[in-house]
């Protein structure tokens, strides 16, 4: 069985660990000013896990932070991991201003299973409304949770960050929901580091975000992400460090295109 292999659970993990880190990195307060012309931002990503390239995924966020306006998201396995178990997931959200959720649906397609799944944030009646549909079992899952007015969704947190200035040593608590669950989570700055990346030695600022150990995901682990600490505010890596059975997932940015200064930016 395919889901008993760990190289197949973490392939599998890595896929839903990414949308969550878009999730996770960035739930935040609509930002104090904003940049007047229209953004087109993309974003991509390699996935290393135990020491090899198991995926990437690409970010597209089209919009400015008086509008939102939209993001999609697209994650699919490489090499070996496709191989064991292989993974083709889009994902699309549409924000209003303040990157507020009003919309998300994802197809996901891992092994043999594929789901289909939206979720509609009322911001009026104070609700989020689930529906999952799994195309293979001919099956359909609903659910509904309350949320406040202006929630954040899977990706447009990360967006939403890049105007934040949580200094090191201080936290934010900010509100995040996957249509399931409606959560405060707690994003702590931890430390300004140097960090080797694509595009060379970058200062960047360490932020742990609260997510996993019955907050919003039962798992066990820790999420972390390095924001670089200029104008760009670029999210230039991720990682989700889990049990040991599963490991690290590291997500690594490759180069960016079309990435402005941010609003607030030094």
């Amino acid at each position: 069985m395919a889901g008993a292999n760990p190289a197949n659970r973490a392939a599998r993990v890595g896929a839903w660990l990414l949308a969550a880190v878009f999730s996770a990195v960035a739930q935040a307060p609509a930002p104090q000013s904003a940049p007047a012309q229209r953004a087109h931002e993309t974003f991509d990503y390699s996935v290393e896990w135990r020491l090899i390239t198991a995926g990437r995924a690409h970010l597209e966020w089209n919009g400015t932070a008086a509008d939102a306006g939209d993001v999609k998201l697209q994650i699919r396995s490489t090499g070996i991991v496709s191989r064991l178990y292989p993974v083709d997931d889009e994902y699309s959200a549409t924000l209003s201003p303040g990157f507020c959720a009003q919309g998300s649906f994802i197809s996901a397609q891992e092994g043999s299973r594929h789901k289909e799944t939206r979720v509609t944030y009322d911001a009026q009646a104070h609700k989020a409304s689930f529906l999952e549909k799994d195309l293979t079992k001919n099956t359909t899952t609903a659910q509904e949770v309350t949320i406040p007015s202006c929630v954040h969704d899977l990706i447009g947190g990360l967006i939403a960050l890049r105007y934040m200035r949580v200094e090191p040593g201080k936290t934010a608590q900010i509100p995040v929901s996957d249509g399931k669950k409606f959560v405060m989570a707690k994003v702590e700055a931890r430390r300004r580091e140097v960090l080797k990346s694509s595009l060379g030695p970058v200062n960047a600022i360490l932020y742990e975000i609260y997510l996993f150990d019955n907050v919003l995901f039962r798992r066990s682990g820790h999420l972390y992400v390095w924001i670089t600490d200029d104008d760009r505010r670029l999210p230039i890596q991720l990682q989700v460090r889990l049990q040991f059975a599963i490991g690290t997932i590291t997500f690594k940015m490759e180069k960016p295109t079309g990435a402005e200064p941010v609003s607030g930016g030094k």
